[in-house]
């Protein structure tokens, strides 16, 4: 139990909130494997470069991720994004014209083979949609 303790005081002591520092204080670099003083031996410069490549690469696979450059390539040239949603219309719109019609087609086809069968309801109620339709397809009025 006090290990459960312990390890949530741990969590809460990481994950407080970050005070605002002075502008003054912000200028000076902080990190617990570095030393204070301005003067860096060779081992450390070489720690810090290794750990700022790090956090770049990680910030780059990051930005790549979720594809922030592709974005603000579109954002900064209107004129591409304008074309893009274009032709993203277009084919949305050709899409559902498409897809309208073949569903449409087969529905007629289905109908027409109901019309076929002569059952006494449904039959006279089919064979009047489909001769609607095809008056309607044909260019005339129906009445």
């Amino acid at each position: 139990m006090d290990n459960l303790n312990e390890e949530r005081n741990e969590w809460n002591e990481r994950n407080q909130p970050v005070k605002a520092r002075a502008p003054e204080e912000h200028a000076e670099l902080e990190h617990p494997d570095l030393p204070t003083n301005a003067a860096l031996t060779g081992d450390e410069e070489k720690r810090l470069i290794h750990h700022i490549h790090e956090k770049v690469t990680e910030i780059a696979a990051n930005i790549e991720r979720t594809q922030i450059a592709d974005y603000v390539t579109l954002m900064n040239k209107p004129r591409r994004l304008i074309f893009a949603n274009l032709i993203a219309g277009i084919s949305r719109g050709v899409g559902l014209g498409l897809g309208i019609t073949v569903f449409a087609g087969t529905i007629l086809y289905a109908l027409k083979a109901l019309g076929a069968l002569n059952l006494p309801i449904i039959g006279t109620y089919i064979a009047d949609l489909v001769e609607y339709v095809q008056f309607q397809l044909e260019g005339r009025r129906f009445y």
